[in-house]
């Protein structure tokens, strides 16, 4: 079953609706690392802000690495990082380095 048809605008709403509820979800799930999601998805919390920097300099806009990060993790990364960021384990490098072998 496909999307119903809607406009530009419209589906633009949805994908920021989607987009804001995704970040909000990584925000509560500060349990989840990093690695794990890369190791699991194939992206992380800092890919998702290099991204959402990227559109916006497509866009024209400049935003600076650690304020994109601030974005997606609410706080600054470094705030994050000593709050919530864990030493990997030998087990989550080896997925690591396993998975990105890969590419």
């Amino acid at each position: 079953m496909s999307a119903p048809e809607s406009d530009a605008k419209t589906r633009t709403e949805l994908e920021a609706a989607a987009f804001r509820r995704l970040v909000g979800h990584l925000r509560e799930r500060t349990d989840v690392q990093n690695i794990d999601l890369m190791n699991l998805a194939g992206f992380c919390r800092n890919c998702l802000s290099r991204w959402y920097r990227e559109e916006a300099a497509t866009q024209g806009i400049t935003i600076a690495d650690p304020d994109a990060r601030e974005i997606v993790y609410g706080m600054p990364y470094k705030e994050w990082q000593a709050k919530y960021q864990k030493d990997a384990s030998a087990d989550q490098k080896a997925g690591f380095d396993k998975a990105n072998a890969a590419h």
